[in-house]
């Protein structure tokens, strides 16, 4: 038996997510990458994926892992995947991992970014992939609650009511934001131990809000306080979701 580490990236806007649905006509990420892992394995085969993204989110570095009932190289698995999978998902990267390795229960940190379109109207070539927010923002706002952000919270008020974690207690390394004038758009960049359900989505949300100067600029204070997610507004669209990275210790 081998255990592979596997980094992929996929176009998440015709995918119900990344996890496996158990309900008929639906197509997730997970389902597609077990029919092909099970055709190489010739049993069947269940990955066990980093993150659990939603309909529509995409991935620049989503992490999985597979127990393979026999050894093949890390190359064989990378060309034998990629020429069996849809083009909407590839695979990067391939390691040997040991028998311990789990994709989810291994990571210590992930990185996300949201674009967001400010042009003034929807780009047809951009609305599966950027949220689009045409209202004008002031960039010095959003740069000064992005601190306010940082270290361990109780972030309720930005978890989704579909959250099923035990806490809502989070802590988060890395808030920042990139303007890129040129293609009407804006990155913002979050890393952090973990992340609630649509919670980068609802931060998302009400930084464009404060950048708007509809919230005060250190709302997000109040927010973390109140916990109550209904203050927290407006959820920022799925299609300008990537999960860019997943952060694991070093494998021996």
């Amino acid at each position: 038996m081998q255990n592979y580490k596997v980094t992929i990236s996929y176009d998440g806007h015709a995918f119900e997510g990344f996890q496996s649905q158990n309900r008929p006509g639906s197509r997730t990420v997970q389902d597609e990458l077990n029919k092909v892992v099970s055709k190489m394995a010739k049993r069947s085969m269940k990955v066990i994926g980093a993150s659990r993204t939603d309909a529509g989110v995409h991935a620049n570095g989503q992490v999985i892992n597979f127990i393979f009932p026999f050894n093949l190289s890390e190359q064989a698995i990378l060309m034998g995947m990629n020429s069996q999978l849809p083009t909407d998902i590839l695979v990067r990267k391939v390691e040997y991992a040991p028998l311990t390795f789990n994709a989810r229960r291994s990571s210590h940190e992930k990185r996300y970014l949201y674009r967001v379109s400010t042009s003034k109207f929807i780009d047809p070539f951009k609305r599966f992939y950027t949220g689009h927010y045409f209202w004008h923002l002031d960039l010095d706002r959003i740069n000064q609650a992005l601190p306010d952000l940082l270290g361990e919270h109780d972030f309720a008020s930005f978890a989704a009511s579909g959250n099923q974690t035990a806490t809502t207690i989070r802590r988060i390394t890395s808030a920042r934001l990139q303007a890129a004038p040129d293609r009407d758009e804006l990155l913002f960049i979050f890393q952090g131990n973990a992340f609630l359900y649509n919670q980068i989505r609802i931060m998302v949300g009400v930084l464009l809000e404060i950048g708007n100067k509809t919230r005060p600029v250190h709302d997000i204070r109040r927010l973390i306080e109140v916990k109550d997610r209904q203050q927290a507004r407006f959820t920022a669209p799925a299609s300008g979701l990537y999960l860019d990275e997943v952060y694991y210790e070093p494998m021996d």
